[in-house]
């Protein structure tokens, strides 16, 4: 008796869980997060190969590849969708189109799912460079799509050093609601950096740098965002008509080179190995030596049980394009106490026939 009311109960809680979507999956960090926070997924796509490959070991599910070829009627009903979505260049005839401006883009496609399911919430993940992107009309047509099929719109910068990880990661989160508007000030967040030598392996296969091969600074400090430059690698870069002293400093990526103390953070973890960093000063030992690829995972917020690429760029690649799990979740937990928690109180008032 106990054993079939268990699993009614059990059938009865799985039907109260709220459902996401999960759409330019990546390797799964949105899946992470929200299955954390107690969501179920029911429907995921992503048309890497290697990252497919990832996802499945990890979550036993294989996500469908094109976004372009879903058959919307096959879609299940989700509360939640959540997307990573590429910045592709939007073409745009006219001002104030909304919907109908990002037709030919990866975008409408999003579009096309969400005017179809029609879920409460959207949750869009970005680097905050699309802010400013096409002068700004790229920004302007998410709001205006969004607003078009009757979202409250709301977006913020969020960087993952306020919300425990060692790493000055910037990204924009943008959340659509059926309801209210969701408010990033309620989020929970770390005013303490954590520091890198926190997230570090004790043991492995570590690669270090002679000290013919870089040079440190003197008197380095640490800066607003938390990172400690400490020197720099001594690569052969391009150095005609440069500055004094920049030397060190790629002409394209402005920190590729430089070396930063594991009593700070860590800059922005690149989607390639070969932009560069990724190179750490422990002033306890007092050598240089690169983040071992588990490291990388650990900053991001992947647990050390998660199951990687086994080609070494590929989970650079991965980790580089993913999102940080302690976001996400903060994220995801905001999302059901402020927008679904709201939504069951108003019906207990107009189920109980009182006025708020």
């Amino acid at each position: 008796m106990l054993t079939s009311l268990n699993k009614i109960l059990l059938i009865f809680m799985e039907e109260l869980r709220l459902k996401f979507a999960d759409l330019f999956a990546g390797i799964g960090g949105f899946r992470l997060a929200f299955e954390k926070a107690d969501y179920e997924c029911v429907f995921s796509c992503e048309i890497d190969q290697a990252c497919q490959e990832v996802y499945l070991n990890n979550f036993g599910d294989k996500p469908k590849s094109d976004i372009r070829k879903i058959d919307l009627k096959t879609l299940p009903y989700f509360d939640v969708l959540t997307a990573g979505f590429p910045c592709q260049p939007f073409s745009i005839c006219g001002r104030r189109k909304g919907f109908h401006d990002t037709r030919g883009t990866l975008f409408f496609h999003i579009c096309e799912i969400i005017e179809h399911i029609n879920p409460p919430v959207v949750v869009l993940e970005n680097v905050k460079h699309i802010l400013h992107h096409d002068q700004g009309r790229t920004l302007e047509v998410i709001l205006y799509s969004l607003e078009d099929m009757g979202y409250v719109v709301n977006y913020e910068t969020v960087n993952s050093r306020d919300f425990g990880l060692p790493q000055n990661r910037e990204r924009v989160i943008f959340i659509a609601t059926k309801t209210r508007k969701f408010n990033f000030k309620n989020l929970r967040k770390s005013y303490i950096f954590p520091t890198l030598s926190e997230f570090l392996c004790t043991s492995g296969k570590f690669e270090y740098l002679n000290t013919e091969e870089y040079t440190m600074i003197d008197n380095p400090k640490q800066q607003p965002s938390g990172l400690i430059f400490v020197g720099y690698r001594n690569k052969s870069i391009w150095k005609t008509g440069i500055r004094p002293n920049t030397e060190h400093l790629s002409r394209v990526h402005h920190q590729p080179n430089r070396i930063y103390s594991i009593a700070g953070v860590h800059p922005t973890i690149p989607s390639q190995e070969t932009s560069g960093r990724f190179f750490i000063y422990i002033p306890e030992e007092n050598v240089v030596r690169k983040l071992t690829i588990r490291e990388c995972y650990r900053i991001m917020g992947f647990p050390d049980d998660f199951k990687i690429h086994s080609n070494l760029a590929e989970c650079y690649k991965q980790i580089g394009n993913s999102v940080c799990i302690p976001v996400i979740y903060e994220l995801a937990n905001q999302i059901k106490k402020q927008i679904f928690s709201y939504q069951d109180r108003e019906g207990e008032i107009v189920n109980n026939g009182m006025k708020s």
